[in-house]
């Protein structure tokens, strides 16, 4: 089962850390306008403090990802549908 968490329940190093890690991971595009570490990190702040990117727990894996709020929808939509009909 996976759980919202909110950024601001993260201390600031597990936060920076997170971001740090999702931004470093291979395939994570930011355009054709290469950016800075820092500005990278700025930009997802920001759509974590708009609500347009989350962070999420999964409590199976023990881990934290990083999804869009449409992601988080469609995790949520399966989870329901999954225990509606008991897998």
């Amino acid at each position: 089962m996976a759980i919202e968490v909110p950024w601001q329940q993260l201390s600031s190093d597990a936060l920076e850390g997170l971001m740090e890690a999702y931004i470093s991971r291979e395939g994570t595009d930011y355009g054709e306008v290469e950016c800075s570490l820092s500005e990278k990190k700025a930009q997802l702040l920001q759509q974590l403090k708009n609500g347009h990117v989350l962070i999420v727990f999964d409590e199976e894996s023990e881990s934290c990802n990083l999804l869009t709020k449409e992601q988080w929808r469609q995790l949520q939509s399966r989870s329901a549908e999954d225990e509606y009909f008991g897998y």
